[in-house]
């Protein structure tokens, strides 16, 4: 069973930028939505995301256990682009675009997410773990952490994505 244990923060600044050794445009979708995963107890209730995604010039089906917080099952799997390009027609919700920015900090690999189309403005940072205890120094760069926050979580964006928020979303405030 694979298992993913990541850390979400929001990004302040551009000091990450500098650092960024490599950048991937990806495109993703989801053939389920948050009402499907969140079926109020529903036995129907979908127990995983089921995405897709080009990223670069390749494409892979993404489960991951709907678990809030950091640690998750993840499966992925390698597909066709061209089987991808059908599935994303698909999905659920948008599309969610967005360059991926893989920046090494003090040991550890960040990937900063940023978020084109209905998503621009949005600036997330991911730093995967080994374990749930494992230690990293938290660049200055990353600000409050939203790893708790399903709002944050792709899935969430492709069904409601970041320009229909409010001001006070945006802030962090509700």
């Amino acid at each position: 069973m694979a298992i993913e244990i990541e850390r979400k923060f929001l990004v302040v600044g551009d000091g990450w930028r500098a650092h960024a050794h490599k950048v991937v445009p990806m495109a993703q979708g989801y053939l389920n939505d948050l009402a499907a995963m969140d079926a109020s107890g529903d036995r129907a209730a979908m127990k995983a995301s089921v995405r897709v995604r080009i990223a670069g010039d390749e494409a892979f089906l993404n489960l991951k256990s709907r678990e809030l917080g950091h640690t998750r099952q993840e499966f992925d799997y390698p597909i066709p682009v061209a089987d991808a390009r059908d599935l994303l027609a698909l999905s659920v919700g948008g599309l969610v675009d967005k360059r991926r920015h893989y920046v090494e900090h003090q040991g550890h690999l960040w990937e900063v997410d940023e978020f084109l189309g209905d998503n621009a403005g949005l600036v997330v940072a991911e730093i995967e773990l080994a374990s749930a205890d494992t230690q990293f120094a938290k660049p200055d760069w990353a600000g409050a952490e939203v790893t708790e926050s399903v709002r944050y979580y792709n899935l969430a964006l492709a069904t409601r994505p970041y320009a229909q928020w409010s001001q006070a979303e945006r802030d962090g405030t509700v």
